[in-house]
C-alpha cells in the first residue's frame, strides 16, 4: 500500500517539476520593437533618377530579414523588379529594378510583414515613389549662342524618330566626303566632321585653321557642323629634343602624361597651355561667324590607346578644365559630346559637362549597334545617344551594319557618321551601296531636310 502510494506522488508532481526546469532553461523573450523606416535611395519623390538598372535601398532602424522567396510578394509599377535581397547581417534591404522609359512614374510596395525585424517582428509596410528624368531640355551651356540653342532643340525634337545622316572629313578640313556622297546618292549629309588633328603645324603649314571658309560654306550651304580634336602633342619634352620634335596623340608613341598637364611647370603643362589657347581662338572663329558647333574633344578616352586615356581621373579634370576655360573666354557655341566606350561610367564627366553621349563603333553588325545603343540609352536616358564614329572593323572584317540594318534592329542614334575613306583603300568604311541604303530611308536627315538654325 505504502509503494503504490508513492508511485502516485512521485507522477503527480512530476508536471510541477518540468515547470520549473522549464522556466529556469527558456526565460521570457524580452519585447523588441518591430523595424521602422529611416530612409530610401532614392528618397521618397524624386524626380532626378536616371533610367536603367536601379537600385533602390530601405534601410531600418535594426538589422532585418527578408527570405528572397519572398520577393515575388513585393509589387512594382514603371518597370521590371529584379531581385531584392538583405546581404548578411544589415538593416538595409536591395531591391534592384530596371527602368527603361523616361520620366517614368514608378511605385515600389513592400507589404506589412514580408521584412521582419528581431523576434521576427513584422515592419510596417513601406511605399516608395519617384520617377526617372526625362531628356535634357537645354545645352549644359545655360548661355548658349541662339544658334547652338536652335540646333540643340531640333537634336531634342527628332530624337529616336530620325537619325540625322553625317560624314567625316577627308583628312580634317574640308567637304570632300559630303560631296562624294551626293554623287552616289544625290543628296548631302545633314552633318559634316572636321578635326584640330593639324594644330601642331597650323597655321604654318599645309592646313590654317585661321582659314575657316571649309566650315562657313558648309554651314551657309545650311549643314550642321561637328569638330573633333585628335590631339598631337610632342612625344617628349621640346626642350630636349635635338632635331625636329616629334608629335602623336597614340599613348604607346608618347611620354606626355595627361596628369601633369594640369600641373604647372611641368613641360606638359606649357603644351597643354599654349594649344588650348590656339584652339580657343580657332574656335571663337566659328563663334564669330554664328556657327553653333557638335564639339567632341577627348575622344574614346576609356579605350587607354590616346594619351588623353590615362585613367578616369586625369581625363575628367581635363574635361572640365577645357570646359570652365572655354565659358571664362566666352565661347557659348559649342554643344559638348562625350564619346563612351561602353561601360565606362567612371569616365563620365557629368551631366553639368555633357550634352550628347557618343559611341565609335567599327565592323559591328546591326544587332550590335542596336545593343550598344540600348546599353548607352539606359546608362545615359536623360542625354541623347550618336553613332559618332562609324566603319569598317579588322575584327570582323566588315563595315558597320546598314542603317536600315540598325534601325529594324532598335538603334535610335541622334546621328551617323562614317569615317572617311583613304584613296585607294581596300576596305571602305563606307560605300556608295551603303549610303544608297541610308539615304533612301524615310527616318534618315540629310541636308536638304534640315530648317535654318540662324
Amino acid at each position: 500500500m505504502k509503494l503504490f502510494n508513492m508511485k502516485w506522488m512521485l507522477a503527480l508532481a512530476f508536471p510541477f517539476l518540468a515547470a520549473s526546469c522549464y522556466e529556469e532553461v527558456d526565460p521570457a523573450i524580452p519585447h523588441v520593437d518591430a523595424p521602422a523606416l529611416v530612409s530610401t535611395t532614392p528618397e521618397n519623390g524624386s524626380t532626378q533618377v536616371r533610367p536603367g538598372d536601379i537600385t533602390i535601398s530601405v534601410t531600418y532602424d535594426k538589422n532585418v530579414f527578408f527570405a528572397t522567396s519572398k520577393t515575388d510578394q513585393l509589387q512594382f509599377t514603371g518597370g521590371t523588379l529584379l531581385s531584392a535581397d538583405v546581404t548578411g547581417s544589415s538593416n538595409t534591404l536591395t531591391v534592384q529594378v530596371d527602368v527603361t522609359g523616361r520620366d517614368t512614374q514608378c511605385t515600389l510596395t513592400i507589404p506589412e510583414g514580408v521584412v521582419t525585424g528581431p523576434n521576427d517582428m513584422p515592419a510596417p509596410a513601406v511605399t516608395l515613389q519617384f520617377s526617372t528624368i526625362g531628356l535634357a531640355e537645354s545645352p549644359v551651356d545655360a548661355t548658349a549662342i541662339p544658334a547652338a540653342a536652335k540646333l540643340y532643340d531640333y537634336l531634342l525634337e527628332n530624337f529616336e524618330s530620325r537619325t540625322l545622316s553625317a560624314t567625316m572629313a577627308d583628312v580634317a578640313w574640308n567637304t570632300d566626303n559630303a560631296e562624294k556622297v551626293y554623287q552616289w546618292t544625290g543628296k548631302y549629309p545633314a552633318i559634316n566632321g572636321f578635326d584640330y588633328v593639324h594644330l601642331n603645324s597650323s597655321p604654318t603649314d599645309w592646313i590654317d585653321y585661321n582659314d575657316i571658309t571649309p566650315v562657313t560654306e558648309w554651314w551657309q550651304r545650311g549643314g550642321i557642323v561637328t569638330i573633333m580634336w585628335h590631339w598631337n602633342v610632342p612625344t617628349a619634352d621640346p626642350a630636349t629634343a635635338t632635331g625636329e620634335v616629334a608629335y602623336d596623340f597614340y599613348a604607346e608613341n608618347n611620354a606626355f602624361d595627361a596628369a601633369n598637364a594640369l600641373t604647372e611647370g611641368t613641360w606638359e603643362n606649357t603644351v597643354y597651355e599654349a594649344d588650348m589657347a590656339e584652339v580657343t581662338g580657332y574656335l571663337k572663329l566659328l563663334q564669330d561667324a554664328g556657327i553653333p558647333v557638335l564639339w567632341r574633344p577627348f575622344h574614346e578616352a576609356a579605350g587607354g590607346w590616346f594619351w588623353w586615356g590615362k585613367d578616369a581621373a586625369s581625363f575628367k579634370a581635363l574635361w572640365i578644365d577645357m570646359f570652365n576655360r572655354f565659358q571664362a573666354a566666352g565661347l557659348h557655341n559649342l554643344i559638348w559630346v562625350w564619346t563612351s566606350e561602353t561601360g565606362d561610367d567612371d569616365w563620365y564627366p557629368g551631366d553639368q559637362y555633357v550634352d550628347i553621349i557618343g559611341r565609335d563603333l567599327y565592323g559591328n553588325p546591326a544587332a550590335d549597334c542596336a545593343a550598344q545603343y540600348a546599353t548607352l540609352a539606359a546608362s545615359y536616358g536623360h542625354k541623347m545617344v550618336a553613332l559618332s564614329e562609324c566603319g569598317y572593323g579588322e575584327s570582323t572584317g566588315s563595315t558597320v551594319g546598314t542603317l536600315s540594318e540598325q534601325w529594324a534592329a532598335g538603334a535610335r542614334w541622334s546621328w551617323v557618321m562614317p569615317w572617311y575613306d583613304n584613296d585607294g583603300a581596300a576596305n571602305l568604311h563606307s560605300d556608295a551601296e551603303w549610303w544608297q541604303d541610308a539615304m533612301s530611308q524615310t527616318f534618315v536627315v540629310s541636308l536638304e531636310d534640315l530648317p535654318s538654325f540662324e
